[in-house]
């Protein structure tokens, strides 16, 4: 059974505009699998957002992305509220102390979910992918380890942001593999990179500036397996809401199969007039207030 979470996250002003952001997740069991393995948060007072896909089977899988998710976002929650919060990492000089922050929060999980598989020899094995956004107005700090991807449609362009940590997309970027060779491998799950499966991982980390009309997309394989990106695009454009978009993803997925858990988190940037601009054009002004639609009982 699918489970959705869905939020308007904060309205902020930015010079005579209010930026709101549209975000809906959806994550479903698809057609195959027994038990999902994925988790993802949305977490509307941070403007956080966090999908992780776990691997390890017999529901070791579900405990590693768990325990990715709730690390991620215990950690930047504490941040939030108190700057001297402990930094796990060395942080980069060319990033904003956000991106740096959802750094830390990504190496914790990865220290805590080896720890734990340590631990307890039954879970030896266990890992999982995260790929999490963390908004600040429009700056947009991104992060991921594995294969769990992060997209950006802009004015009808499809841009993948993320580069996959697997071994067939490592042959690709080597060239001893073509695309269409990699999309037919047997060897698209072995991840080269993953939470949980070394002492210590290497998180890739990025930023981008938000624009009026940008569409942000994390998915798990689930979805980029089995829907192809120009599939992604057109869904993206053609649904315009992030919750019709968000279902639409998923029933594609397994309307083509569903060989996997698949989970997508949508989010669209939509902006108001406010002020002198909003009466000037007939409207009454928005007030910047925070909005929120609460996930049905079991959401992740």
């Amino acid at each position: 059974m699918a489970q959705r979470q869905s939020a308007e996250a904060d309205s902020r002003l930015h010079g005579r505009f209010l930026l709101r952001i549209d975000a809906c997740a959806l994550t479903d069991l698809g057609r195959v699998r027994k038990n999902n393995e994925d988790v993802y948060r949305i977490e509307p007072e941070l403007d956080l957002y966090v999908l992780s896909d776990g691997m390890g089977g017999q529901a070791h899988g579900e405990v590693a992305s768990n325990m990715a998710v709730e690390t991620v976002i215990a950690h930047c929650r504490e941040a939030d509220g108190d700057s001297a919060t402990t930094w796990f990492g060395e942080g980069r000089a060319d990033l904003c102390e956000r991106s740096n922050r959802l750094a830390s929060a990504v190496r914790l999980a990865n220290r805590k979910i080896f720890e734990s598989a340590l631990q307890h020899p039954e879970l030896e094995g266990m890992g999982a992918t995260i790929v999490a956004a963390w908004l600040d107005d429009r700056r947009l700090s991104l992060v991921h380890v594995g294969d769990s991807r992060a997209y950006l449609l802009r004015a009808g362009s499809l841009e993948q942001l993320t580069a996959d940590h697997s071994l067939v997309a490592e042959h690709v970027r080597r060239g001893v593999m073509t695309p269409r060779e990699a999309e037919a491998s047997q060897l698209q799950n072995i991840l080269v990179r993953a939470l949980g499966t070394q002492e210590h991982v290497e998180v890739d980390v990025d930023e981008q500036i938000l624009l009026e009309g940008d569409t942000l997309l994390l998915c798990s394989d689930g979805l980029t397996h089995m829907v192809t990106d120009p599939e992604i695009a057109s869904t993206l454009i053609t649904f315009e809401p992030a919750q019709a978009a968000a279902e639409r993803l998923v029933e594609l997925a397994n309307e083509c199969g569903g060989q996997d858990n698949v989970t997508v988190i949508v989010m669209r940037t939509l902006t108001e007039p406010t002020g002198l601009v909003a009466r000037l054009r007939g409207r009454p002004e928005t007030r910047r207030k925070r909005v929120g639609k609460k996930a049905p009982s079991g959401a992740h």
